[in-house]
């Protein structure tokens, strides 16, 4: 009973440890077991090796449960700017409510950043971004699905229809590619049709794009999420793509290394809420004009 097992399973043990020493252990006195002098020896060392045992493998059993109350660790998070600008700020004082010690570094998913390479060593914890194709060798969560819209601004021309060939023509305002061989997700899919935009305007700052949108005749084509917050802010509106575009899908990426960490796991849970929050509470509106 102390050990948690059948009779059977005790028999078989205890043989397996005779072979293993080439002693009895324990023989019969009366109606019980006594330990022979072999085995009395061994107890000693034995002892000895299920304390390191339990200080490894306990170790480890704590770290499968988090304390987030508790917990002082560093999370790294690579997140797009391509995000609902709100997302970001959101997690963070969620994270922090959650955990008041916790430590966050928020970095950017850039063009050049080999995130693979970072997660792979560590560096860094978390990637959220969007992708077409999400890399095949990590693990992957979807957080959201976007439609993609247009911003202008208020003054751009409403007269006549929004037709494809009126929105080709129009001058876009669009991020800096993400890689060298791909001009980003809106361009990629334009060329599968065999279409292309005028981009006169290309910004590695995407989130100063609605400013230069309000002020310029510049078509932005970007997720909804991330333009309903500057409709009440700036003199801005969305406007349906006349291009059917497939739904821009966000993720947080991870690697092995921490697929089983416990504080991994509870920070990946956190995003996850964030994004099923901010969903939830308006974010996916009806398409506009």
């Amino acid at each position: 009973m102390r050990l948690g097992s059948n009779q059977p399973q005790v028999s078989a043990q205890l043989r397996r440890l005779r072979a293993l020493t080439g002693d009895a252990l324990l023989v019969r006195a009366g109606n019980a077991m006594t330990p022979t002098e072999t085995a009395m020896q061994l107890l000693g060392p034995a002892t000895t090796l299920l304390r390191e045992a339990d200080r490894l493998f306990g170790a480890h059993a704590k770290q499968r449960s988090f304390d987030a109350a508790a917990t002082e660790a560093t999370f790294r998070i690579a997140a797009s700017d391509y995000l609902d600008p709100l997302f970001l700020p959101e997690l963070v004082a969620h994270v922090k409510r959650l955990a008041p010690q916790v430590r966050l570094e928020l970095l950017p998913l850039t063009g050049d950043y080999d995130y693979p390479k970072r997660l792979a060593a560590g560096e860094v914890d978390l990637v959220v971004g969007n992708w077409l194709r999400p890399p095949g060798e990590l693990h992957l969560g979807r957080l959201i699905s976007d439609e993609v819209v247009c911003m202008v601004g208020d003054s751009y021309p409403s007269r006549g229809r929004w037709t494809t060939e009126r929105y080709l023509a129009a001058e876009h305002v669009a991020p800096m590619p993400f890689h060298a061989q791909s001009p980003g997700v809106v361009d990629d899919h334009l060329a599968s049709l065999g279409l292309a935009r005028n981009v006169v305007v290309r910004s590695a700052h995407f989130g100063l794009i609605p400013t230069m949108v309000a002020q310029t005749m510049l078509v932005l084509t970007t997720g909804r999420l991330f333009c309903s917050r500057y409709v009440d802010a700036l003199p801005v509106r969305i406007l349906r793509c006349p291009i059917p575009f497939p739904a821009l899908s966000y993720y947080q990426l991870w690697h092995d290394v921490t697929h089983a960490s416990a504080p991994a796991k509870w920070l990946r849970e956190q995003v996850r809420e964030v994004a099923r929050n901010l969903a939830g509470h308006g974010m996916l509106k009806r398409p506009g004009a």
